[in-house]
Order: structure tokens, then C-alpha cells, then sequence
């Protein structure tokens, strides 16, 4: 697909419904567990499409900031915020915008980043280092950073995908677009390289598609220096 494909498939209708129904994401639930001064607690979901997250956090009383590339994403995202936050809150809250540049928020001022299948949505080298450049920015001393990307060993739709010419960690042949795909030891090392690191052992977890599989390497990390 195309990235004019790729941008299309996140505005379609059939993309904001299918997201707009996903529960929100265990791991990320589980850490939330615990927390009394939720109110005092910045949350960035990065890529937060329709908001499975975003809203879970708002309904919980985090401070909850959210962004995504699509359009169509950001407003369904603002439609179910304001029904917990009212429309202006919502608006401030929820913005359009690419992971490579998190200029909205301000430098280490947040305390939770939420990067859940985003980083891999990268198509060079440069986005992909310009997002984590920009998580690092934002993130303040000791904050957690949860993250899932796919594995290059993914075949979501049964074929195989295929390494874009002269580039490493570019592939092609999802439905979804190109992707910039790496595995844990490289996720750990890219992120360690801009002061985070893990807090338990990254890892992968395999999940049967309607024609094929996707493996995902799922990580969690602290923000130890600068």
C-alpha cells in the first residue's frame, strides 16, 4: 500500500469504528493499578486513534494528553472526551499531529508515555529517531514509557513482507503501509540511547491474525538521564 493507501485506511469510517471499539490495553490498565493522585499524574497517549485509551485515562482522572496523525482519529477522540471533560477541556487535551514532533508539550513534563503500536506506524529512519527524540524530550526525570511494536517476523496477512531497498528496518507489504521494523535488543538499545530503560525484561508475544500472525515485542521502560 501506498502511504497516500496508508493515510486513507486511518480516515476511513471502517479504521475510526474498529478502534473506536477496542478495549483499552491491558498492560497499560495494570500500571495505572495503585495510583491515588491520578489528578497529579500527565499521561501522553501517542497515536491514540479513536481514544480506547485516552478516554479510560480521562474517566480515571489523570492528566491526560493525547495525539495522532489521522484527522478522522483526533475527532472521535474529542467526540468521547467531552462527554467526560466537556468540549473545550477535550479540544486543549486531544491534538492532530505525527510522533516525530511532539512540540505541543512542553519538555519534561510528562510523567507516563503511552506508545502503543506507534513507533512501528514510522516509514524511515528519520521519523522513527525523531519520535524517540521527542518522547525523550517530553518525558520527565523517572518517567515510564510503555511501548509495543511488531517484529519483522510479522505476517499479518499470510505473505511475506519484504525489506524496502536501501533501507534496514523498512518493510513493505501490509495493508496498513510501510513500517519501520525492528526487534527487542534493537528497541532496547534505541531507547536506552535516549535515557530509558527497561524496568522488566522487553518481550514478545505472538498473535494469530485471520490469515497469518503478528509478533509484537512489548516493552517497558523508566527515564534514568538525560
Amino acid at each position: 500500500m501506498s502511504r497516500a493507501g496508508a493515510d486513507s485506511f486511518w480516515e476511513s469510517d471502517e479504521a475510526v469504528e474498529r478502534f473506536t471499539d477496542r478495549e483499552p490495553d491491558a498492560r497499560l490498565l495494570e500500571l495505572l493499578d495503585g495510583h491515588s493522585d491520578a489528578g497529579q499524574v500527565r499521561v501522553l497517549d501517542i497515536g491514540c486513534a479513536a481514544g480506547r485509551n485516552t478516554v479510560m485515562l480521562a474517566e480515571r482522572g489523570f492528566d491526560v494528553l493525547a495525539i495522532d496523525g489521522s484527522e478522522a482519529m483526533v475527532a472521535r477522540t474529542r467526540e468521547r472526551v467531552a462527554r467526560v471533560l466537556g468540549s473545550d477541556e477535550a479540544n486543549r487535551r486531544v491534538v492532530r499531529g505525527g510522533m516525530e514532533d511532539l512540540s505541543p508539550f512542553a519538555d519534561a513534563s510528562v510523567h507516563l508515555l503511552v506508545a502503543l503500536g506507534v513507533l512501528h506506524q514510522a516509514t524511515s529512519e528519520s521519523q522513527w529517531t525523531g519520535a524517540i527524540r521527542e518522547m525523550s524530550r517530553c518525558a520527565a526525570p523517572d518517567a515510564m514509557l510503555l511501548v509495543a511494536v511488531w517484529s519483522p517476523r510479522s505476517r499479518p496477512h499470510g505473505e511475506s513482507i519484504r525489506r524496502v531497498s536501501g533501507e534496514e528496518h523498512v518493510y513493505e507489504g501490509f495493508h496498513s503501509g510501510t513500517h519501520y521494523l525492528v526487534e527487542a535488543p534493537l528497541l532496547d538499545s534505541e531507547l536506552g540511547s535516549a535515557g530509558f530503560t527497561p524496568v522488566v525484561p522487553t518481550e514478545e508475544v505472538l498473535v494469530e491474525t485471520e490469515k497469518g500472525w503478528r509478533v509484537t515485542i512489548n516493552g517497558l521502560y523508566r527515564r534514568t538521564r538525560s
